[in-house]
């Protein structure tokens, strides 16, 4: 790939960026021609699943057997919303499920996961877990379609009997099933106690093949706060990256997304500093201690806010906390990749929404996560003259951060330098690509387009990761839209 500092492309001049007045001119006339972005319709689906159906159709499923569906990822519709008054996906819910409910002394379900079999039934992974315990269920259940309704099947996996050892043994929750590039079937799973397994699966019956116990562990031991897993085959780098959340998914919890990659299926999987996640865990007698695992997996976000500048026409921004226990999207048609997961947010107690952000993959093959939500926009890169600009830089660090961390604001400057609160250099492609330099660290992503809701402006953005799994984003705030 032809690479090229934007300053040659632009050698016209070598002007200040955060001061040019005639890119500022242009932008205001091209604002004009911008299509007026969608308004969105957003559900609270905790834990989102993701699967697309025959039709084209996306569904979520969540815990509580909360479920929803969209023709866009931008308006979601609810179609089944509590286990115990409202929920269509099952007829007579308690009653069916009533092996796992009793088993896990509960009567709602946590996070489930829907797969399609090869014969077209939809397979539903069901979980119960009694919460303070690893005294957890699996089951599954079937249909004719998305929608329902499921019949029960029954349970297939339990943890936390007597003498159940948790600090080494799952908690049988969170399932995730996929296929890999070779058409067989798998299910990952697990949360907190002891860490992350998976399964080989019979694309048949749905079940699990014989003889494997609880499976071939990933990663996680001794209550390490790690769950949510769920992984994607990429058929642009060849690699299954497995994602995780960490810490807690309450809106003081630090709740936070992360991922890891390996080219086989069952592992081993290793970070971008080719860490072996097998380590990743608590030390022996410790219960969630942070410290011991936060150094483990590129985290790609967590709590954030993007401040406001004095351009902004508009100054009450939101800040997002706890981003978290997500799914992931490849669609061929478009060659595009989707981080679909829910969020909480600051000032706002435990109420949660959905949120969708396109991802894309850098030079070294790892996911890269846009700044803003999805609108609908393709993966086309910004045009070369509207990257350079004044930036509102936030740096997402390694940390399990409780509070959201904040934006600073610089300029990527036409002569590939970078000044204000971080300094450093940048270059990018005419194909999007970027590498930058900030404060000592290199990073390494892409150029997006996206739209800034807060401004109701589209604006060029960017996304990258530095060696040590750190993501830093940028979304211009000087006007440029396209």
């Amino acid at each position: 790939m032809k690479k090229r500092m934007l300053a040659a492309v632009l050698a016209a001049g070598m002007m200040c960026v955060s001061c040019a007045g005639g890119l500022a001119e242009a932008a205001e006339a091209e604002a004009e021609e911008v299509v007026k972005p969608p308004k969105y319709k957003s559900v609270s689906v905790h834990d989102p699943s993701v699967i697309r159906a025959e039709d084209g159709t996306f569904y979520i499923f969540g815990s509580h057997m909360a479920a929803a569906k969209s023709e866009d990822l931008i308006n979601w519709t609810s179609i089944s919303k509590d286990a115990q008054a409202g929920c269509t996906l099952v007829e007579n819910v308690q009653e069916q499920m009533k092996e796992a409910l009793s088993w896990a002394r509960t009567t709602t379900f946590w996070a489930p996961d829907v797969q399609q079999l090869p014969d077209g039934r939809y397979a539903m992974y069901y979980c119960t877990c009694e919460g303070s315990s690893p005294l957890s269920a699996l089951g599954l259940a079937v249909a004719d379609a998305p929608e329902g309704p499921y019949a029960d099947q029954g349970v297939f996996l339990k943890s936390g009997m007597a003498g159940y050892n948790a600090t080494y043994y799952p908690n049988v929750v969170d399932p995730c099933t996929f296929f890999d590039k070779e058409g067989r079937l798998w299910m990952v799973y697990g949360s907190y106690s002891g860490g992350i397994f998976i399964l080989e699966m019979d694309p048949e019956t749905g079940f699990p093949l014989e003889g494997q116990n609880y499976g071939t562990k990933l990663l996680g031991k001794n209550h390490a706060r790690i769950e949510g897993p769920y992984i994607l085959y990429s058929p642009e780098t060849d690699y299954y990256y497995l994602f995780l959340s960490f810490g807690g998914l309450d809106s003081n919890g630090g709740y936070n997304i992360r991922v890891c990659r390996s080219q086989n299926p069952d592992g081993p999987y290793e970070d971008s500093l080719g860490q072996e996640m097998i380590k990743c865990g608590g030390a022996n007698g410790t219960f969630f201690h942070d410290v011991d695992y936060e150094p483990y997996g590129v985290k790609l976000m967590g709590g954030y806010k993007f401040d406001a500048v004095e351009s902004d026409t508009n100054k009450m921004v939101q800040a997002f906390r706890s981003p978290g226990h997500n799914s992931a999207y490849y669609e061929k048609e478009t060659d595009r990749y989707f981080l679909i997961f829910h969020t909480r947010f600051a000032n706002s107690g435990e109420s949660f929404s959905v949120r969708v952000h396109q991802m894309f993959m850098n030079e070294e093959g790892w996911p890269v996560v846009s700044p803003l939500r999805y609108t609908g926009e393709g993966k086309e890169a910004p045009l070369m003259e509207h990257r350079p600009g004044l930036y509102k830089i936030l740096f997402h660090e390694h940390d399990i951060n409780a509070v959201e961390h904040v934006s600073q604001t610089a300029a990527l400057h036409l002569d590939g330098t970078v000044d204000g609160a971080c300094q450093g250099a940048w270059e990018s492609t005419e194909e999007g690509t970027v590498r930058l330099t900030l404060n000592g660290e290199t990073y390494s992503g892409v150029f997006v387009r996206g739209l800034d809701g807060a401004q109701s402006a589209w604006v060029s953005c960017f996304t990258a990761l530095n060696e040590k799994g750190e993501a830093v984003w940028g979304i211009r705030t000087d006007g440029i839209a396209e």
